[in-house]
């Protein structure tokens, strides 16, 4: 008998992997573009979900830019962002470190200050509206050159007061993390935390290049290194988290079904493995969908749900507030499972 699905959707978590231009819903992607004068190449919503169908990842990106032309304006970035919030603290979420694809969007002229302000605006008021601690993250765009990747951090040095750290994602194969040594390096000499997309559809070495090349202090996806086991005993050694988003992997054909999903294995290797959404809007459920979907298809105990959750914490960037990470981290372990 299916368990009520609110019952483990309130589990305290926090999402570490979340691109914020993935949060957006058919819905309001025709609410945007009409208020934007913005032509969709959709006729309804519904025709719109049908699209949300894909053959692997470069098949979910050319619908992922394509829809990012309705998002044009501060209030725009605002509203995607409160949408996602009012979903994500719905479900559990106590704290969400978000990624922003600024090339996405000034390549088609938008300045970089509208969508940190327009992001900002939901994101500096998020504790009080929603509940929800949050930090941003700023991804450059592998399949972009590397200049274009230092400029937009050069771009992006008035708001670092805002901007947590740097990522790096979009199409992987082919486009090593080597590519991005230096951009990496100013970054750290800015004091800016470091992430990357590494292990999804890319090999294993590409895990490796993350972690010693640009100095990552979690690898973003890093599904594949269950092919090696010497990086699989790095990994665990230097508890290195790793944000995997399982419901992302099955419909990018990462994974054929999510009964395939490595993560049980995963875990009872002693990886520091924790559960997120990716890209929600598209690929069929949020942080909470997520876990809930994990644990009716893998079976996973309620020590190993709490130790999801616990990892999420101890994996985020709070060291800013070890006091509310403490506090976080309280609201785990005093959890019912009902």
């Amino acid at each position: 008998m299916k368990r009520p699905y609110d019952e483990l959707m309130s589990l305290p978590k926090a999402e570490l992997h979340l691109h914020i231009e993935g949060t957006l819903e058919p819905e309001l992607a025709f609410e945007l573009a009409a208020r934007g004068g913005v032509t969709l190449p959709y006729a309804s919503t519904d025709e719109l979900r049908e699209a949300y169908r894909f053959e692997d990842l470069q098949s979910f990106l050319n619908l992922y830019y394509e829809l990012m032309a309705v998002l044009r304006t501060e209030r725009d970035f605002e509203d995607l962002a409160n949408a996602y919030l009012e979903r994500a603290a719905a479900q559990g979420v106590r704290h969400a470190e978000i990624f922003f694809d600024p090339q996405a969007h000034t390549s088609r002229g938008l300045e970089l200050g509208t969508v940190v302000e327009g992001l900002w605006r939901a994101l500096g008021n998020s504790e009080a509206n929603h509940g929800v601690s949050t930090r941003l993250i700023l991804c450059f765009l592998r399949d972009e050159s590397a200049a274009s990747a230092l400029a937009t951090l050069e771009a992006a040095k008035p708001y670092l007061d805002r901007i947590t750290g740097v990522g790096l994602d979009s199409a992987e194969v082919g486009h090593p993390p080597v590519k991005f040594r230096e951009v990496y390096e100013a970054a750290a000499a800015l004091g800016l935390r470091r992430v990357a997309h590494a292990g999804e559809e890319g090999p294993p070495e590409y895990i490796v290049e993350a972690l010693d090349v640009l100095g990552v202090e979690r690898v973003d996806h890093g599904l594949r290194c269950v092919e090696d086991p010497a990086l699989v005993e790095r990994l665990v050694r230097d508890r290195v988290p790793l944000t995997l988003c399982p419901l992302s992997n099955v419909r990018l054909r990462t994974v054929d079904t999510l009964a395939d999903h490595p993560l049980p294995a995963m875990l009872d290797a002693g990886l520091m493995c924790t559960v997120n959404s990716d890209d929600p809007a598209y690929f069929g459920g949020y942080a909470g969908d997520n876990f809930d979907a994990v644990r009716e298809t893998l079976g996973l105990t309620e020590d190993r749900l709490r130790e999801l959750a616990r990892n999420s914490f101890l994996a985020s960037f709070l060291e800013d507030d070890e006091e509310l990470r403490a506090r976080y981290l309280a609201e785990v372990e005093a959890y019912t499972f009902t």
